[in-house]
């Protein structure tokens, strides 16, 4: 049983306006031209399908540092969502969650939970989701399946999450 209905859910996310969302690609291959993007363009495809408004998508490669200052930069003065592909596995070079908790001021553990909970793979993603200013962050797999589906685990309340982040209006 679900622990919420998904009329109180549809009454949580009333689409007071269109919330604004951002992806970040982490991967040096893609960095250096020798993969395409193909996870940056499906979660972006994802997030527009689902009424977000995505207004940028970045690039960085692996490594802590570098993901910490993409996520600075793309969270700095941003009310919304962001979402990161790739580096949340088990590979030497796989540091995204460690960029991501140097920027984040608090962390969204139940979201992150539940997005490792729609696939058996998803138990070896260390994708953490956190709030950093007026953004919430969320690491994703660098699969175009995983990616896609980890998100669309919680993207029914990250509406929500970010009225309430802003302290906008909503319904409870």
């Amino acid at each position: 049983m679900a622990w919420f209905s998904s009329d109180i859910v549809a009454a949580m996310t009333d689409d007071l306006s269109p919330i604004l969302g951002k992806v970040l690609t982490v991967s040096d291959g893609v960095v250096h031209g020798t993969r395409e993007d193909l996870s940056g363009a499906k979660l972006a495809e994802a997030l527009e399908r689902h009424g977000f408004i995505v207004v940028e998508r970045g690039l960085t490669a692996d490594g802590v540092d570098n993901v910490a200052q993409a996520l600075i930069r793309m969270s700095d003065n941003f009310a919304g969502v962001i979402v990161s592909t790739g580096g949340t596995g088990f590979a030497p070079r796989d540091q995204t969650p460690e960029g991501t908790r140097q920027v984040i001021e608090r962390e969204a553990p139940g979201l992150a939970e539940a997005m490792r909970l729609v696939n058996p793979l998803g138990r070896l993603s260390r994708g953490i989701v956190g709030i950093r200013g007026q953004a919430v962050i969320c690491n994703t797999p660098g699969s175009p399946k995983g990616c896609v589906e980890q998100i669309e685990a919680i993207v029914d309340v990250l509406p929500h999450a970010v009225r309430l982040l802003n302290d906008d209006p909503t319904k409870h």
